[in-house]
């Protein structure tokens, strides 16, 4: 009987070509993960061409998982097992193998062509580049093609299904149950049954190649222990979705869902797209200025509006930002970051928007920013943005980013009952007395605790007002050029949008006692900052954590928290953009840590940062 090694994680990263199925197969392997109740957190990775040049280093196309049987937040630093399926894919992720982490290669692929393709001089599987690593050398491709071969299927035909023989490999290498996802294959390729077929034969013929091959004996990984509840797999751009939809039945509206695809933030609509039942409209509009106006136009009309996008189209989105601003109307855009400038890296993450979204529209322009943390929390920012968007009668940006949106974890499902309602009366009575005694309706009056203005929709009787993007006269909301009444607005849209801060959480401190180092982040960075502060305490070091979900306004109490220390360090994945921000409002040596090269941040990377600025 094979031996069972329990390991209580492994951190394992599928790689191959564009068209080789890794996104793919990590995701099973992530959903089956999910399913025995591990703690996981993901990191997919894929050119940006649609279809690189098979075989070649610029082609590669990844997906790594972190798996544990404990609280983790990060996809990990260095995989523990690659699987390679050819020597591009071999070559572009060894340099993040620790030396005697496990290597399974597909050794029908390192022909002479495919080492000319990766740009190997010579074969890494004979010249000793590999002797510190535990490799085995597996013939996929061609186990794949013997047991697909009954079913009738062509060589090249079979050979796609190579990926699934990898996944059956590894998922008996970590034991991982068989039938969920025989099942999913069966429901997958229903109306294609050679290839449902071929899938599943390459599948069980991973799982046989590794029970009888005794290469290596298989681990075992607990389930995790986690809050009691309902638990399911999510990714950051379909919590984003159900946040959205859960807001607007929470505030008893319709949703109207407009964008124009752009990467990495068009899953949403795809996402949005299925719950129609749910009273959820969706569309896809020509351009990134239609859908802002589109959304401008549903919340006129009564609707949870929301537009969503990357940065290039934020940008373009810019000047309807501004109307919406000026009109007051709720709308949430959601900005999906990625790397820049202009086209930058569309399938890489960043997080470089937030002065884009502080100050990129002209005038005094203030939108209030809510940023999430994690995949799961995406679901949270996002009813977050729409309850102030409704409750201030403002546009709100929501910032994710390409890892977030991309990556997965297990979400606690809420209970419906346990989230608040959201909802808003609409204007449907006059709310002014004309000198005369008569009546009629003021778009412009205020809640005297909000600021926020009445939402009328149209076709209310006797609610008619004027729209458009010139200044308002103060509560009348007639057109006005006075130079008092433009300062009186401009003041007042400020003072709505600062007076959010008192409808917030104060920022909560991660304390140890007795640290004079606070580490501070925003965004996706929440993950690694986590990791680093623990990997610092677990050495024996004080340092506290704190992590900024509202950037505008900022909570309360910042100001006093930042001052609160002798040394505050602030990781982003930009050149300094939140940094630059508490200097100016809080006048604090707030001290940079940043990277741009499109990944999110090693945990050992965050350590080694926050231990020098211990040391200082």
């Amino acid at each position: 009987m094979t031996s069972m090694t329990t390991l209580d994680r492994v951190v394992i990263r599928f790689a191959g070509d564009s068209g080789d199925g890794m996104q793919l197969v990590g995701d099973r392997f992530t959903e089956l993960s999910a399913a025995f109740g591990n703690d996981l957190a993901t990191l997919p990775n894929y050119p940006a061409e649609i279809r690189a040049p098979a075989g070649t280093l610029n082609g590669v196309s990844s997906f790594q998982v972190h798996i544990s049987d404990h609280d983790i937040t990060t996809p990990g630093d260095a995989p523990n097992v690659l699987v390679a399926m050819n020597p591009a894919a071999l070559m572009a992720n060894l340099g993040d193998m620790a030396r005697g982490s496990t290597l399974i290669v597909n050794a029908d692929n390192f022909t002479e062509r495919d080492l000319e393709k990766a740009e190997c001089t010579s074969n890494p599987l004979t010249d000793g580049t590999l002797e510190n690593y535990t490799v085995y050398e597996v013939p996929m491709t061609s186990i794949t093609v013997e047991a697909t071969k009954p079913l009738g299927v062509k060589p090249r035909d079979a050979e796609r299904s190579k990926n699934f023989f990898a996944l059956g490999l590894v998922c008996w290498m970590y034991t991982r149950p068989a039938a969920p996802l025989q099942e999913w294959i069966n429901a997958k390729y229903e109306s294609k049954p050679m290839v449902r077929d071929a899938n599943l034969a390459a599948f069980k013929a991973g799982r046989n190649f590794g029970e009888t091959a005794e290469l290596f004996s298989p681990y075992e990984i607990k389930p995790a222990s986690l809050k009691q509840g309902t638990y399911r797999n999510i990714v950051g751009n379909t919590a984003v979705a159900l946040g959205l939809v859960t807001a607007a039945h929470q505030a008893n509206l319709p949703l109207v869902y407009a964008s124009y695809p752009i990467t990495p933030a068009s899953d949403i609509l795809h996402e949005l797209s299925k719950l129609k039942n749910f009273n959820c409209k969706t569309m896809q509009a020509e351009d990134e200025i239609a859908a802002a106006a589109i959304a401008i136009g549903a919340a006129f009309a009564g609707s949870l509006a929301v537009t969503g996008t990357s940065g290039p189209g934020l940008d373009l989105k810019s000047e309807a930002l501004g109307l919406a601003v000026s009109l007051e109307l709720p709308m949430v855009i959601v900005d999906v970051q990625r790397g820049g400038p202009s086209t930058g890296l569309p399938t890489k993450t960043e997080q470089a928007d937030l002065l884009l979204a502080m100050y990129g529209r002209h005038g005094e322009c203030p939108i209030p920013i809510v940023a999430a943390r994690s995949s799961s929390q995406c679901f949270d920012a996002a009813f977050e943005a729409c309850r102030i968007a409704l409750k201030y009668r403002t546009p709100v940006l929501l910032l994710t980013d390409g890892y977030l949106a991309n990556g997965a974890e297990p979400w606690l499902v809420p209970e419906i009952d346990d989230l608040p309602d959201i909802s808003v009366e609409f204007a449907t009575e006059h709310n002014h007395t004309n000198v005369d005694g008569s009546t009629d309706y003021w778009p412009y009056v205020r809640d005297p605790e909000t600021l926020a203005r009445p939402w009328a929709t149209p076709g209310t009787p006797g609610m008619e007002h004027r729209v458009g993007g010139i200044e308002k006269q103060d509560g009348a909301g007639n057109i006005s050029y006075s130079p008092q009444n433009h300062e009186t607005m401009v003041r007042l849209r400020a003072a709505k949008v600062a007076g959010i801060a008192n409808d917030i959480p104060d920022v909560a401190v991660d304390s140890v006692g007795g640290a004079d180092v606070l580490v501070i982040g925003w965004g996706s960075t929440w993950a690694s900052i986590n990791a680093g502060v623990n990997r610092c305490r677990e050495a024996g070091h004080a340092v506290d954590f704190a992590h900024l979900t509202h950037l505008q306004p900022f909570p309360k109490n910042l100001g006093d928290v930042l001052k609160g220390y002798r040394k505050v360090l602030v990781p982003e994945m930009n050149l300094g953009q939140l940094s630059r921000l508490l200097r100016a409002e809080y006048l604090v040596d707030a001290q940079s840590y940043t990277q741009v090269n499109g990944l999110p941040f090693r945990a050992a990377d965050m350590e080694a940062r926050i231990m020098e600025e211990l040391a200082r």
